[in-house]
Parts: C-alpha cells; sequence; structure tokens
C-alpha cells in the first residue's frame, strides 16, 4: 500500500495516505528526503525548500502561497499556508474542450411518465406552500404510511420555513423550486399543501407549476378544510392509487440526471471520491446522460479550469457570470469571499480554499460543459453542466433535485446522515470512514490508495448508481430521511 502520493509532476508538495511518523524516509519519483514532522493522513509535506511568499503546488496548480520559508520534508497546512485568491476577476477564454468518445448503451430500470419524463422512484411527495403548515404535512406524512404498497415507495413530507414574508428574488427562488420539485418524476403524485393567506399560496403557485395531470397533483388549502388531516389522507389515497398504476421498465441511461456534491472534505477527497465521481460523470455522459455540478463557492481558485472546457464563448461568459455573481453575493453581504474551508476540512488536511476547490472540481471529470444554470433552473442540456447554488450541503443537495437530478453523489471525508428529495448516495473517501459510520456510508472510495485502479472503481461505481436508480435503497432511506432546504438571500418581513 503507498502512503504518500505526488498527485502531478508540478507539484512541489506531496499527500500523506496514512499517517506517517517524524523522521520517515520518503523516496518519490527521483527524491529522497527526511519528515521533519508528523503527517497526518491526507495533509501535505514539502517535497522541496519552499520559500517565503513562493507558490504552494498541488494537483499542478497554485493552492496558495508560503507565509514562511518551509523546509523540505516539514508540513504544509494552515499554520503556513495562505490563499493567493482575490476578488472580482477579469477572465480570458482559453478554449480546451476534449471531446468524449461514445461508449456502448447502458439501461436502469425506472418509472416512464405520461409526460415523457423518467423517474427512478415512485413515491409519494407532501410539499408546504409555506412553512406555516410543516406540522401538519408530517403529521400527514405519519398517517399516511400505511399507502406505501405495491409499486408505491415512500410518503415523504418536505417542511421549510419559507412561502411568505419574503420580497422580490428571494421569494421567486422559493416558488421556483417548489414547482420543480412539485414536477420532478420520482414523485408519482404529489399533495401542495397550502395554508390560504401566504404569499406563495396555491393560486399564486399554479403559475410556476404550469401544466400539471390532475391524476398526480393535487392541491388542499388547510383554511378552506374542516379537516385538513382527514382531507389530505383521502387526496392522498386517490394519488396512491394513480401512483400505484406506474411499474419500473428498461431506460436508457441517456436519460439519467445525476447531481455531484461534496461536503465534510478531507485531503484524500481530491485524490479518491471526487476522481471517481469524475471518472462516473464522464463514463455516463458517454452514453448520453447528463450530470450537475454545483457549489459555486467551492470552483473559486479551480474556475478557469471549468471556463477553459467550456463548449464555447457564450457558456464561458455564462460560467464568468456564474463565478463573479457569487463572489458579489459575498461582497454586498460585508463578507469575505474565502472565508473557506471549514474547521473539518482543515482538520481533513486542507489548508486554504484553493486546495478545496481544486479537489472539488475533480467530481466534474474532464467532459466539456454544455450548460449553465441559474439557480430554481431545470436542465434543458445533456451532458455536464454547472448549477448556480452555495456550498451548504442541504441547500446545494435539494437545489440539484430542483434542477432535475434523479440521484445525487454526495462525497465526504468526515461523513453526514443528511438526506435530500432525491436518493443521495454517500461516498466515503477513507477507509476508516466507512468502517465506523457504515449506517451512513454507501459507497467506499477509500480502498482506491490500496493499489485499486480508478477505472475498475469507476465501473464498480457506475454498477451500483444503475443498482439505486433501479430501486435500490441508499443508507438514508433506508432511516426514512428526506430533506430539503432552500436558498434564503433576502430580507423577511
Amino acid at each position: 500500500m503507498k502512503t504518500y502520493l505526488r498527485i502531478s509532476p508540478k507539484d512541489n508538495v506531496a499527500v500523506a495516505l496514512a499517517p506517517l511518523p517524524s523522521g520517515t524516509a520518503v523516496e518519490l519519483d527521483g527524491l529522497s528526503l527526511i519528515l521533519k514532522d508528523e503527517i497526518p493522513q491526507g495533509h501535505k509535506f514539502a517535497l522541496t525548500d519552499i520559500p517565503e511568499g513562493s507558490q504552494i503546488i498541488k494537483y499542478g496548480y497554485p493552492i496558495g502561497l508560503a507565509t514562511e520559508n518551509i523546509p523540505c520534508g516539514s508540513w504544509v497546512h494552515t499554520h503556513n499556508i495562505r490563499t493567493g485568491l482575490g476578488d472580482l476577476l477579469t477572465y480570458t477564454y482559453d478554449r480546451q474542450v476534449t471531446e468524449l468518445s461514445p461508449t456502448p448503451e447502458r439501461f436502469f430500470r425506472g418509472f416512464r411518465r405520461p409526460d415523457g419524463k423518467v423517474g427512478v422512484r415512485n413515491e409519494l411527495w407532501i410539499i408546504p406552500t409555506v412553512g406555516c403548515v410543516n406540522n401538519v404535512a408530517t403529521a400527514i406524512e405519519r398517517r399516511a404510511r400505511d399507502l406505501v404498497a405495491g409499486t408505491v415507495e415512500a410518503v415523504a413530507a418536505f417542511p421549510h420555513p419559507y412561502g411568505c414574508s419574503q420580497m422580490g428574488e428571494d421569494q421567486e427562488n422559493t416558488r421556483r423550486i417548489l414547482a420543480d420539485l412539485i414536477s420532478h418524476p420520482n414523485a408519482g403524485g404529489v399533495l401542495v399543501l397550502g395554508l390560504g393567506c401566504e404569499n406563495s399560496n396555491i393560486d399564486v403557485l399554479k403559475e410556476y407549476i404550469g401544466t400539471y395531470d390532475p391524476r398526480r397533483v393535487k392541491f388542499l388549502v388547510c383554511q378552506d378544510s374542516d379537516d385538513e388531516i382527514e382531507d389530505a389522507l383521502e387526496l392522498l389515497r386517490d394519488l396512491a392509487a394513480y401512483a400505484g398504476t406506474f411499474q419500473r421498465e428498461p431506460v436508457s441511461c441517456s436519460e439519467l440526471v445525476i447531481g455531484m456534491k461534496c461536503g465534510g472534505s478531507d485531503g484524500l477527497s481530491g485524490i479518491t471520491a471526487n476522481p471517481t465521481v469524475g471518472a462516473f460523470s464522464d463514463l455516463l455522459i458517454s452514453k448520453g446522460g447528463t450530470t450537475i455540478l454545483t457549489e459555486v463557492p467551492e470552483m473559486f481558485g479551480a474556475e478557469t479550469q471549468l471556463m477553459d472546457r467550456c463548449e464555447n464563448e457564450e457558456l464561458f461568459t455564462q460560467t464568468v457570470d456564474l463565478i463573479n455573481d457569487f463572489k458579489q453575493y459575498f461582497k454586498s453581504h460585508g463578507q469575505t469571499i474565502y472565508e473557506n474551508p471549514s474547521p473539518g476540512n482543515k482538520r481533513g488536511g486542507i489548508s486554504t480554499l484553493e486546495d478545496k476547490s481544486m479537489g472539488c472540481t475533480q467530481k466534474s471529470g474532464t467532459a466539456p460543459v454544455s450548460g449553465v444554470l441559474a439557480y430554481g433552473e431545470q436542465v434543458h442540456e445533456k451532458g455536464l453542466n454547472l448549477l448556480s447554488a452555495p456550498g451548504n450541503d442541504l441547500v446545494a443537495s435539494t437545489a440539484l433535485a430542483a434542477s432535475g437530478a434523479h440521484i445525487v453523489l454526495f462525497t465526504t471525508g468526515r461523513g453526514t446522515p443528511f438526506a435530500s428529495p432525491v436518493p443521495t448516495i454517500k461516498i466515503s473517501t477513507n477507509n476508516r470512514l466507512n468502517e465506523k459510520k457504515n449506517n451512513w456510508i454507501d459507497f467506499n472510495c477509500g480502498t482506491l490508495v490500496e493499489g485499486g485502479t480508478l477505472d475498475k472503481l469507476r465501473d464498480r461505481f457506475f454498477d451500483y448508481v444503475i443498482s439505486v436508480a433501479s430501486g435500490e435503497q441508499v443508507k438514508s432511506e433506508k432511516a426514512g430521511f428526506h430533506d430539503m432546504a432552500i436558498f434564503k438571500q433576502g430580507v423577511t418581513l
């Protein structure tokens, strides 16, 4: 088993794949050195003397600047490195697009809807228009669990605190996300639960939903009902009868839409799990499928790699706006753009935002960028798409689902039990997490440091995703978890 790795020949640091004691002799790419410090797993050490003010190179790109002279063999982390990033930047399009060669078609077993969409689940969803009816929604969910039978796979309520006392774009965001979820094909039936006096009431929300099938979507205004729970259960019984008519059937992987997200990252994220997801993304796209990458603040420092992969200059300009608009969002609230990585990231070996972003964008693979999406916008281009959403795990994963993702791939070095509106596959970056939190983790990429190949792990992971798309439950589904969170951007009245 390798215990350390130089990711790129250009790098002046290597990463410990296992804890390395001080005094360890390192032989790497013709270099010989002795470690001057203990190096925790996932952390970096210098392969040469690095003078103060010089760039720290990892993944073949700068991830920060040395704040002091760093001797060869020394630990490189937050105590001697700082970000080298600035605020708003000017970018130049340097097109570097590599087209993927088509690969043989694969199939999963999904639910074909009358409107042509495909779902990987056949669930009943209860979506409140406003936070005032959250408890009613969860009470209805509890009472309706006996409707899970036949091909109806779950009943899930999605409480949230919004839908009223909002203004402008903030209110528009809530309405778009709710409408997106109401139309999501993973739901065989949807009950929209309103209060009656809220800003985003049912009549208003219908304008955002557009054309809908009354057999699949039903509405209840609680203020108009004598007993909203009993009335809701009656509507859900009708929805269950309709949803129960759907059966799984073979569907081409070209119709799969997969969201990609990471959280609780560590120093192995960009070495094991994220490259595996990137290789998966390339393979799915080569079969005609679609992937969506989000968490824009964690593209900062690696954004030019994505910009140069844009298929055309229009997409390049949209990606520049995606990045700079999010930076302006930070500045308009008086916040530091680069207040990242998190304490957990740092403990795992990530030192700067550039370090985090370089690892994060490994999930995008090598495919060209074919689409750029606003928050709440549904995907309409095959291939790799970039989505405007923050780094927050629940908000970003909900945004992926709202944009049309059937499944979210979530890589993590520290673990998390959360779910999203769609199956959320938790992918560990290291073996220790997989062993400790096996009740959270669905797939382990920590084995990659033990001598396996990325191609073999990718193929095994692809097979696993197909099984999830065909009905195999992930750990959070087995626990009965369904979560959602909306991006709050404005004032509350």
